[in-house]
């Protein structure tokens, strides 16, 4: 292996896990000249996922990798978010213009994309030769200088810095932490994706509207440069404990958890020809998520709820900001994961808990507490509330940290 401390390219990063957080890590430190090298466990990369809202603090990274283009040519942008409407006849409680204003309080637009859009655009940023298909890590064994990984085809490679992108039930987190898995929430989740001529006219608008309902809540917009409208929706779990977005479920029994919703809502139901449905897991934060050469990103660090729409940009803020660190310390691998993690844990906390909290608020059964969670609608501002997530340099943050000492 050669030597670390003659320059920053001499560093080789292994990346467990090839979704958003992985090829964004690898993505960012290609750009800083470092090797990196994304192994990624599944045959191929495919369609997995549905839609998610791309919010400014993302498409600043996308920006940086010059990536912005590529993603805008299928991405929806928004022009309405923050749509709340009362389960039972569709009444609009508050709206919030995005658009031009979202672009002049934080300096990038909010969109809505299919997920494999946003891992297109990111993965274009990584060399071709960068990417191992069909490599699932085994272990890792620690040497005097890096790590080795095995991986179960009976593979090696050696790398000076390990890093986990792969999810949840991370493997390379039994490394870095003695967390127990993750746990049921108690909660689902249902998708779908409906072809824009079936849906409904209010459904096709750029819009990310939520309603919101006893033990319930649903989210739509449209993706897929407005040919697809993508829905999902929450409730309870009942004896639901498959954890996969591949998990088939009935559409059928997505139509009876909104049974006597409204007619609007039930109509773009009645549009799904398939679904699919998940437990989601929650797990508490980490108290940790380094350990020498080794670390942690993305889901494998804070699995967070999606009621906050923040899983993919936090996971990219962590990528360009390990990379940062990794750049400006190359000498010193397992001090610049350090400096990542201090710079990275305290702010994913805080959305991870916030993201855990919303499912609350969402849920509320009608009555006082529901009146006045409407109520306080007509004085919300979610800019402001939200500034602190969406006006958010994760590079900036690296330059500061490192210009601090």
């Amino acid at each position: 292996m050669t030597s670390r401390g003659k320059g920053r390219g001499v560093l080789r990063v292994a990346v467990i896990g090839g979704g958003i957080g992985g090829f964004a890590t690898a993505a960012f430190l290609h750009r800083a000249g470092i090797a990196a090298t994304v192994h990624e466990q599944a045959p191929a990369l495919t369609e997995v996922g549905a839609g998610l809202v791309v919010s400014p603090n993302a498409v600043r990274l996308l920006r940086g990798l010059g990536q912005l283009d590529r993603f805008r040519e299928r991405a929806v942008p928004l022009e309405v978010g923050w749509e709340f409407r009362r389960w039972e006849d569709g009444r609009v409680l508050f709206s919030q213009k995005l658009g031009e204003e979202c672009e002049r309080r934080f300096g990038e637009q909010s969109y809505a994309a299919h997920r494999a859009d946003l891992l297109a655009a990111v993965r274009a940023a990584v060399p071709d030769g960068a990417l191992r298909l069909g490599a699932r890590l085994a272990g890792l064994h620690r040497l005097d200088a890096g790590v080795e990984l095995t991986f179960t085809d009976g593979s090696r490679e050696v790398a000076d810095v390990v890093v986990g992108a792969d999810g949840v039930h991370t493997t390379v987190g039994q490394y870095v932490t003695e967390a127990g898995p993750p746990r049921f929430s108690g909660m689902c989740a249902w998708r779908c994706l409906v072809p824009a001529e079936r849906a409904p006219e209010f459904a096709r608008r750029p819009v990310q509207t939520l309603w919101l309902g006893p033990d319930r809540h649903l989210v739509h917009y449209p993706i897929s440069a407005g040919t697809q409208i993508n829905i999902v929706a929450f409730g309870p779990a009942y004896d639901w404990t498959t954890e996969s977005w591949s998990a088939e479920g009935r559409v059928a029994d997505l139509r009876a958890e909104f049974a006597g919703w409204s007619d609007d809502l039930r109509t773009l139901l009645a549009a799904a020809g398939s679904t699919g449905r998940w437990a989601l897991l929650d797990r508490d934060p980490l108290t940790r998520w380094t350990n020498g050469p080794v670390a942690l990103l993305g889901d494998a660090a804070h699995p967070m709820f999606p009621f906050f729409a923040q899983g993919a940009a936090q996971a990219m803020e962590d990528a360009a900001v390990l990379a940062g660190c990794l750049a400006g310390r190359p000498e010193d691998p397992a001090a610049a994961l350090r400096r990542y993690e201090e710079i990275r844990r305290p702010r994913a906390t805080r959305v991870q808990q916030m993201s855990r909290g919303r499912a609350e608020s969402n849920h509320l059964p009608d009555g006082p507490a529901q009146q006045a969670r409407d109520a306080s609608f007509s004085s919300a501002d979610p800019f402001a509330h939200n500034g602190w997530i969406y006006g958010h340099d994760a590079e900036q943050s690296v330059r500061q940290a490192l210009a601090a000492g």
